[in-house]
């Protein structure tokens, strides 16, 4: 009996696992297969969202260009712990004219992404310990902090036992 037990469970635990990777989706599906249809200085806003749909991404500085991801995921070998790997990562850049028309259009895989160089410059901090700023906001967040000086009077009470 319990042979036969020890057998049932085996055969779930066997029918139930399965060896194909789990993917994970992010973006527009096809995205290489669906920008081919976009052609330049033909395809307008409408079409453009009729095929992949809103953009992931509209630029900030100008509103002309618009930026859609596909992104998949998959767990990685036995080796590295089942942490989760890029096999996809693929990146559309479209510009538009102020009428709507697209002007021009730059397709970025996996491979493109790794030959980008990225700068390594920093930027500095805007203001300084010393600056008009700096001693302007602290007092603006000693008052918010403070704002009927109850702290600054016991301070000196005490500095003055």
């Amino acid at each position: 009996m319990i042979k036969i037990l020890y057998i049932i469970f085996l055969s779930l635990v066997v029918t139930n696992c399965s060896f194909k990777n789990v993917v994970k989706h992010h973006g527009v599906p096809f995205l290489e297969k669906k920008q081919e249809t976009l052609i330049v200085n033909k395809a307008n806003k409408n079409d453009i969202r009729e095929i992949l749909g809103n953009p992931s991404t509209i630029s900030k500085f100008d509103n002309d260009v618009w930026i859609y991801i596909e992104r998949k995921q998959t767990q990685s070998e036995l080796k590295n712990l089942g942490k989760m790997k890029i096999y996809k990562n693929d990146v559309l850049v479209l510009e538009i004219d102020k009428y709507g028309i697209l002007k021009n259009k730059k397709f970025y895989n996996k491979n493109d992404m790794e030959n980008i160089k990225i700068a390594e410059a920093t930027t500095q901090a805007g203001f300084k310990k010393n600056s008009f700023i700096y001693e302007f906001m602290s007092s603006m967040r000693q008052k918010i902090n403070d704002p009927l000086g109850v702290r600054a009077k016991k301070r000196k009470e005490i500095s003055q036992r």
